[in-house]
């Protein structure tokens, strides 16, 4: 039998067998049951059983069929996604930060700290917004379990994150509470997250009738710059720096840290995606162009400011005109695969080194293809 008390001994107690109870008996006597010889049930109830779950029935929201039946199927690409992030699972326990702490302290310069400490500052603050984002405005409205399972991953991977930025600030040795605080007092770090929490937040609503247009719209909207733009370019773009580090040896376990955050990241990006698309189909609805256009100008003026902010006196090898050059180039890429129109026509790929770079040694192109031999935890094969 389990052990309560420690679930990993076996208890060698002995249980008595309960007789099995009496069936209840209704004071309705419409709805009265009764017990059979052979121990089935019998009466009005017995005759109210439900149909089975037909999968046509799901739907991305406002689904008919039953949320808490996983099979059949109606997104079976859903499920994949969570069998795959599975494999990605890990800690920061599992990196070895010893040579960040020397070079922190005794080879990065000035201007390369402060890159460093003002983009965890901006990571740590985004991924508690995520984590809330996917927890209490996106998954309850999801109607289909197959994709509110792989969500629940998600919720635990941004607290993952969350923890992987702590971890990096405190071994470092950085003042937690200054760190914490820069989202709120540096303008251009404020006005990243101050963006994401309008739009997000516009949805939180338990309430929201998502059988109106108008409401299924902004719910539309909302999940696409969480997918688009706060996960598939802020985020994307956001890891640049410190992998610019990497590439001159500096800061190689926060790096390797990042890596692996990014396959998480790029596989919410390309799950929320599919799922706005799917929204799209079965709604046959769009974004407004005029609020999609006001969504990308609005992004990119804001990582403009970030950039210039946290790269003002340029690194090694990365620049501000860098980092806003490659958020232009991957949001038309994020655009193209929604089907929308570039918002940045002609931008060019700024970093032609980052898909090299951020990906761990032996896997396929992390960004644009499935992730494949994941191992568990610290247990990589990097031959």
């Amino acid at each position: 039998m389990f052990n309560w008390d420690d679930p990993l001994q076996s208890s060698a107690t002995p249980v008595t067998e309960m007789p099995p109870a009496p069936p209840v008996m209704s004071e309705d006597s419409e709805n009265t049951v009764t017990a059979t010889s052979n121990g089935q049930l019998e009466g009005t109830l017995m005759r109210e059983a439900l149909a089975p779950v037909d999968a046509d029935d799901k739907r991305v929201v406002n689904g008919k069929a039953d949320i808490n039946q996983l099979a059949p199927f109606k997104y079976p690409w859903a499920w994949k996604y969570f069998l795959n992030a599975n494999k990605n699972h890990w800690t920061p326990l599992d990196i070895n930060m010893a040579q960040d702490v020397q070079d922190y302290h005794h080879k990065l310069n000035d201007n390369e700290r402060h890159v460093y400490e003002n983009v965890l500052a901006y990571l740590t603050t985004s991924d508690i917004l995520a984590m809330r984002n996917v927890g209490l405005a996106v998954m309850e409205k999801m109607s289909a379990p197959e994709l509110q399972i792989y969500q629940a991953r998600q919720v635990y991977e941004e607290a993952l994150h969350t923890w992987t930025y702590q971890h990096c600030i405190e071994t470092i040795g950085l003042d937690q509470s200054e760190i914490y605080n820069r989202y709120r007092v540096v303008p251009e770090i404020h006005a990243k997250i101050s963006i994401a929490n309008r739009r997000l937040n516009s949805v939180l609503r338990p309430d929201i009738d998502l059988t109106d247009r108008e409401a299924l719209h902004d719910f539309l909207l909302s999940y696409t710059f969480f997918a688009a733009v706060f996960e598939g370019c802020w985020f994307y773009n956001g890891f640049s720096p410190i992998f610019a580090l990497q590439r001159r040896g500096l800061m190689k376990g926060t790096a390797e840290q990042l890596q692996y955050i990014m396959r998480d990241e790029v596989m919410h990006c390309g799950f929320g995606i599919r799922t706005v698309k799917q929204l799209m189909q079965e709604e046959g609805i769009s974004p407004d162009p005029k609020a999609l256009r006001e969504m990308w100008d609005e992004a990119e003026a804001a990582e403009t400011g970030y950039a210039r902010y946290i790269l003002a006196s340029p690194i090694l090898g990365y620049n501000a005109d860098d980092h806003i050059g490659q958020f232009r180039y991957i949001a038309n890429r994020r655009a193209r695969q929604l089907g929308f129109e570039e918002p940045f026509p002609g931008a060019e790929c700024a970093l032609p080194w980052l898909d090299e770079q951020s990906n761990i040694r032996k896997e396929k192109n992390f960004f644009e293809t499935r992730v494949t031999e994941y191992q568990t935890g610290g247990g990589l094969s990097w031959d």
